[in-house]
Parts: structure tokens; C-alpha cells; sequence
């Protein structure tokens, strides 16, 4: 009779171990979408895991019970056919073998490797143990509070998972693993970035926008917005940082068509769109939605003193998700990283860090510059001459072409030690 009882505890701790390790390394999102699609299982399982400390302490309570309860017959039995004398060792070995075995590491391991499953199956009675045990669970978990009171334990201030960080991770972790792909790795990454980088981090500078005096001739204009390869131009007035409007070619056609001839500065003027204007500290997420809600594609985008620093359009944002998007009206450039022998690149001084980043795979900071210039700027304080060579975070950058104090292009090599790194 003892050893029926003995059987039917190491079940039920077998059960208690599998239910703890099934219901950690179940996957959140997958039992949430189950649930979304109606399953009544999948829905107890998520009540379950949201109970933290009533699970934890019921599996501990209820498993260490019958562990103790089991080993106590064990030794009763061994004491009968050993005697006392070699009965407690002879137990002892038993006991380690059997719950060792049959009730953590043969049950974890189905469970570990058929979380899902598991905890669909098992939702039910540890459901039912957790109503039952509560009142011990309740009483254990006041005293537990106690004594972290007396040690000045205070788990209010424990700080709770970041849901970006945790996004972050898991999908590095199926990049590493190999189940991702290093361009879908990049864009996920990218959409949980928005809320972190602001719009002058890839707006388009004023010195490479393409905009329009309005003191030119009409046809001049006319003909600048036909071979222009954009779809809207900035207007300007006496000085190219003051914006008075943006030229959308499809008014400008529109304007056309209605007065055929007779077109003046003004029509064109009053044709253009007023200029919206935004901080450059907004954030991309933000002004995505702003985007959205004021049905707009283009902004400029100007410093705390109001000065025009460049545009941004709706494009810009998402060739930051999802990269580079060109058109059959975008004109062909040459390459802006191009590889220079085994561990050497040519870079564009204009190159954003992020873009470099995400096209070689390295990790430059990019925190306290946008472009591979301004990187070298910032850590060479200097404007550096044609020539120059400045070494850190593990590359060698040398400046091969300069245009009055830009930076238009330098070599940019791998140092061998940090290179072999990144072979292993």
C-alpha cells in the first residue's frame, strides 16, 4: 500500500515540476493569440502566470509536500527491509535516484521542450491546487512579507521589464540563433527605435535640398519643377533659409491647365502649400502620427532659434524602418560605402552612422553624431585636413576628400584586432 502511495506523489511532484517549468518557458505571445482566437485553456493559462507569487508559492508548497511526504515512506520502507541501521542511507539513495529522475529532470524536460502543450494541459490543476492551497499560500506569503519588512526588502521598487527592451532582445536573440535574418533584425529594431530618434537625425539637410527662388522668372520655374526628380519643392524669398511655401508639382500643372498663360510669380506663390514647420527634437514616432493625422508628406524642420535646418518627408521615415526606397524618377549616384580590399571601406562623408551600421554590421556610436563626418568631428574636436588619420572604437578613419570644412569622403579600415574579433 506505501508504495502505491509513494507512486502516486512522485506523479503529483512530477506534475508540480513540469507545471512550474512549462508555464516559464511557455511563450506569452502565443498563448495571448490563442486565447484572442477563443481558447478557454490559453485564457487560464494567462490568469494563471499574471497570479506571480500565489503560482510560485503553490508550486513550492505543493511540491515540497509531497517530496517530503514521498522520502518519509521511502525511509519507512527501507527501514522495514534494511533495518535501522542501513535503512536511512539505503533511503537517502532512493530517494535522491527517484525524485532526481522521475520528478525534476524527466518531467522538466518534456516540459521544457513541450511548453506550450504542457501548460494547456496542466492549466487545469494547478488552477484547482491554487484554490485549494491558497489559505497556506496566503499565510506563507504574509509571513515571507515580514520577514523582507525586517530586512528592509522593499520589492515595490523592483524594476519592471522595459516592452521595447524585451522586443529588443528576443529579436536579437532569434538573429543570433540564426532564425532571423539580419535585414528583418535591422527593420524590427528600426520600428522600436522611432520613439528614440528625432527628426534631425534623418531629415534631409538644407545644403543638399533642391528648393526655388520665387524672385525667378515663372518659365524658370516652371522648367526647374519639370526636371526636378521631386514632387514638391521648397519656395524661398530674398534668402534660401526663408521658406515661404512648398511647390507641389501637381499644382503647379493644375495652375497650368486652368490659365494656360499669363502665369505670374504670384499664381505660383498662391499655389504653393503654406510651409509647416517642426522642431527638430521631434521624435520620428511622433511625427509619423503627425504625418498621418495632418495627411501631409513634408515638413521643415527648424532649430530652438526657428532657423531652417532641412526637410523631412513622410519617405524619409520609413526608408528608416525598411531602407533605402528608390523610384525609376530617382537619379542614379554612385555607391556611398564602397569596400576597399579585405577590411577597408570608401564611405561618403554624408553616410548616416545607422545606415553604416545596419549595411556592414558594425555598432558605431551614434549618439552624439548622424554622419560618419561628424563622428570624426566630434572625437577629432578638430576640423582635421586632407590626409588625416584618427583611430577609436576599434577603426581607422582617414580623410580623403574635403570641400572647404566638410568632410566628403574618407577610408575607413577595420583594425586588425577588433577585424579578427569579428571573423571569430
Amino acid at each position: 500500500m506505501d508504495l502505491v502511495i509513494i507512486a502516486i506523489l512522485v506523479v503529483i511532484s512530477a506534475i508540480y515540476s513540469m507545471s512550474e517549468t512549462a508555464l516559464t518557458a511557455v511563450n506569452r505571445a502565443a498563448m495571448f493569440a490563442r486565447a484572442q482566437e477563443g481558447s478557454k485553456r490559453a485564457a487560464l493559462v494567462n490568469r494563471i502566470r499574471d497570479k506571480k507569487e500565489q503560482l510560485i508559492g503553490t508550486i513550492l508548497l505543493g511540491n515540497t509536500f509531497v517530496n517530503s511526504a514521498s522520502g518519509a515512506l521511502i525511509t519507512v520502507e527501507s527501514v522495514d527491509a534494511f533495518g535501522l541501521q542501513y535503512g536511512p542511507l539505503v533511503a537517502a539513495f532512493i530517494t535522491t535516484f527517484v525524485l532526481l529522475v522521475f520528478t525534476e529532470i524527466l518531467p522538466k524536460t518534456i516540459a521544457i521542450n513541450h511548453a506550450e502543450t504542457a501548460s494547456l494541459w496542466l492549466a487545469p490543476f494547478l488552477n484547482l491546487s491554487m484554490k485549494v492551497l491558497y489559505p497556506l499560500v496566503a499565510a506563507i506569503q504574509w509571513l515571507v512579507s515580514k520577514v523582507l519588512w525586517v530586512f528592509r526588502v522593499d520589492l515595490s521598487k523592483a524594476p519592471s521589464d522595459d516592452a521595447n527592451e524585451v522586443l529588443r532582445g528576443t529579436i536579437d536573440l532569434h538573429h543570433h540563433e540564426g532564425d532571423m535574418e539580419r535585414s528583418d533584425r535591422d527593420m524590427l529594431g528600426s520600428i522600436l527605435d522611432l520613439d528614440e530618434r528625432s527628426v534631425n537625425e534623418v531629415m534631409i539637410h538644407r545644403s543638399m535640398v533642391e528648393s526655388i527662388d520665387i524672385a525667378l522668372e515663372p518659365e524658370t520655374i516652371i522648367t526647374a519643377v519639370i526636371a526636378s526628380s521631386h514632387s514638391r519643392l521648397p519656395l524661398w524669398k530674398d534668402q534660401a533659409e526663408n521658406i515661404i511655401g512648398v511647390l507641389h508639382a501637381k499644382d503647379l500643372f493644375r495652375l497650368l491647365r486652368q490659365q494656360k498663360i499669363g502665369i505670374t510669380r504670384e499664381m505660383i506663390r498662391r499655389c504653393a502649400q503654406k510651409p509647416w514647420f517642426v522642431p527638430e527634437s521631434t521624435t520620428l514616432d511622433d511625427q509619423l502620427t503627425a504625418f498621418r493625422t495632418k495627411r501631409q508628406h513634408f515638413a521643415c524642420v527648424v532649430d530652438e532659434y526657428g532657423a531652417w535646418l532641412g526637410i523631412l518627408t513622410l519617405e524619409d521615415i520609413i526608408e528608416e524602418i525598411v531602407g533605402e526606397i528608390d523610384d525609376e524618377h530617382d537619379p542614379l549616384v554612385m555607391a556611398e560605402v564602397i569596400p576597399f580590399g579585405d577590411s577597408a571601406y570608401r564611405v561618403a562623408g554624408s553616410v548616416t552612422i545607422r545606415d553604416l551600421n545596419r549595411q556592414l554590421d558594425w555598432d558605431l556610436p551614434d549618439e552624439n553624431a548622424a554622419t560618419v563626418a561628424g563622428l570624426v568631428l566630434h572625437e577629432a574636436r578638430v576640423i582635421p585636413d586632407k590626409g588625416a588619420s584618427f583611430e577609436f572604437y576599434g577603426y581607422r578613419f582617414t580623410i580623403e576628400e574635403k570641400r572647404a570644412n566638410q568632410i566628403t569622403q574618407l577610408l575607413v579600415e577595420t583594425l586588425q584586432d577588433a577585424y579578427d574579433d569579428a571573423q571569430e
